[in-house]
């Protein structure tokens, strides 16, 4: 069990998504950056869909109140145990009464914190996600409060074998990090004004040569008007070659529509169901974590790259992430 001495700016219970729902109007939700969570989860020995705690640029004060295993993946918040710096996208083992501590963002805007286990919390819809504005699923349906209280599940065959390892390993020292960590090529690399592969969207031809010149060659900036539903882009304003009304159709993670207003807003995690808004592109999968590190104040360019391009840096991402689950499993079973 942890307990939240601070709760930060934004911490919520998050996994994969509430998928199946969205044809009665319930959003996805999820995490906002699916590559972190998904390798936190298997630096501790979890399946990749359990829940992790998302914390957002200003990071809580965490109390564990029992010896754990957990990582810590995503952007670089400054993670620290007792007031010594901790590194990111390794497997930790804490003992109890030690207390987990964030700083300033070096790096990206999102953590995503796992323990061996999972947290309990009660599956709303098929999932665990926490959907903020519904206040429904992960803990009670909100971001936590200082005094919250969390609980773990009973970890894995894999958890366990890791957890002994470790605690072995740690001797008197209040936590110890593992010795190896996740390969840098299958860490993004979190810049501060990112350049986005995109693929061209479904309204694109309708827009002006010139909007479609402006798409790909200058910078948009994300404004303070951006949360886990969108990011709102401020840049060279967008237009169609002769505007006019469209029928909403669905939506997806990354779909990025231009309002009347001419400046583009990215559709994130809590994004809604459909819209009415023509697409002018749609962000890669492999760059989705890339957008969701971003924060107020980057500039964000945009290039273009084919669906059968981005489905190959798809699979090849896919299949490093395969690989670092059976070096852990060859060497720790």
């Amino acid at each position: 069990m942890l307990t939240v001495v601070k709760p930060g700016l934004l911490t919520s219970v998050q996994d994969l998504g509430r998928y199946g729902y969205q044809k009665y109007g319930v959003i996805a939700s999820g995490v906002m950056d699916q590559l972190s969570h998904r390798i936190s989860n298997i630096l501790v020995g979890n399946e990749e869909n359990e829940p992790t705690l998302e914390i957002t640029l200003l990071g809580p004060v965490i109390h564990f109140d029992q010896d754990s295993l957990i990582s810590i993946c995503g952007g670089d918040l400054s993670p620290s145990i007792n007031g010594d710096s901790v590194r990111i996208w390794r497997t930790i083992f804490v003992k109890k009464g030690s207390k987990l501590s964030f700083g300033p963002a070096i790096t990206g805007s999102r953590a995503y914190l796992a323990v061996a286990g999972g947290f309990v919390v009660p599956k709303v819809m098929d999932s665990k996600s926490t959907y903020l504005r519904a206040g429904i699923g992960g803990f009670e349906g909100r971001a936590f409060k200082a005094g919250d209280s969390l609980p773990f599940n009973l970890p894995g065959e894999l958890s366990r074998v890791l957890f002994e390892y470790m605690a072995l390993q740690a001797g008197d020292k209040p936590f110890i990090e593992m010795d190896w960590s996740v390969a840098s090529d299958l860490i993004p690399l979190h810049q501060k004004d990112p350049s986005i592969r995109v693929m061209k969207g479904k309204q694109y031809p309708l827009f002006s040569q010139e909007s479609k010149e402006k798409f790909f060659s200058q910078t948009f900036e994300v404004t303070p008007q951006s949360d886990r539903m969108g990011y709102r882009l401020k840049g060279s304003f967008l237009q169609l070659e002769n505007p006019g009304e469209l029928i909403s159709e669905a939506v997806s993670f990354g779909s990025i529509q231009v309002p009347s207003e001419g400046n583009p807003i990215v559709l994130l995690a809590d994004r809604q169901t459909t819209g009415g808004y023509p697409k002018i592109g749609q962000i890669s999968s492999v760059d989705l974590p890339i957008i969701a590190q971003a924060k107020p104040g980057d500039h964000i360019s945009f290039s273009e790259v084919t669906h059968e391009t981005a489905q190959q840096l798809f699979l090849e991402r896919e299949k490093k992430i395969k690989q670092l689950k059976n070096g852990i499993l060859l060497k720790f079973r």
